[in-house]
């Protein structure tokens, strides 16, 4: 399988199809912190290349609820996330036959359209909560592969004990939060790799 993996600089996802013999491509402004096929630069000339599967994580910077609220107070931002839902429009409308988008609950789900699947990490093996929402194209739901005992009531990892992420500010708080978790990718690769 062709796949490209757009937006992707830690190389997670695309090394997981790698592993079971794709042709997997990851696509980044930045440079990959694991060393593989990637493409420093923007995704959009891509798009027109063959591929089987797309694995788009967008930027969720201008897009996620937790700072949608910043818009009305600034009105700059309202236009950085105009800009961001043209761009996730474009992966999503993008020719290529099987497409799944992933970003945190936000407005995708009300200027778009609701996503097809809502996950968490703690469903395939991860001690951490981070509600991912899937839109697919031409792919099943992604069924997990190792809930964590205390489902969703549960205190992960990566939480205080008021349910907050424990990453506080930082230059590098938005890179590490946008890291897919390993057990994840390896279920992208694993169940939508052999279609």
């Amino acid at each position: 399988m062709k796949v490209l993996v757009a937006c992707e600089f830690s190389g997670v996802v695309r090394d997981a199809f790698l592993r079971r013999g794709h042709d997997a491509v990851s696509c980044d402004l930045l440079p990959t912190e694991n060393p593989g096929p990637h493409v420093q630069g923007d995704v959009l000339p891509l798009l027109d290349q063959e591929w089987d599967l797309m694995i788009a994580h967008p930027p969720c910077t201008y897009l996620c609820s937790s700072g949608l609220h910043w818009n009305k107070r600034r009105p700059e931002r309202a236009a950085l996330t105009e800009e961001a839902l043209q761009f996730v429009l474009t992966l999503l409308l993008a020719r290529i036959p099987r497409i799944a988008l992933e970003n945190p609950i936000g407005c995708i789900s009300t200027r778009h359209r609701k996503p097809d699947q809502i996950i968490h990490p703690w469903q395939f093996g991860e001690d951490a909560s981070k509600a991912t929402c899937l839109w697919l194209r031409n792919l099943p739901l992604l069924v997990p592969t190792n809930i964590l005992p205390g489902g969703r009531k549960a205190r992960r990892a990566n939480q205080t004990a008021s349910g907050q992420n424990k990453l506080g500010p930082s230059p590098e708080r938005a890179m590490e939060r946008a890291r897919t978790y390993t057990g994840i990718a390896e279920a992208m690769a694993e169940q939508w790799g052999g279609l």
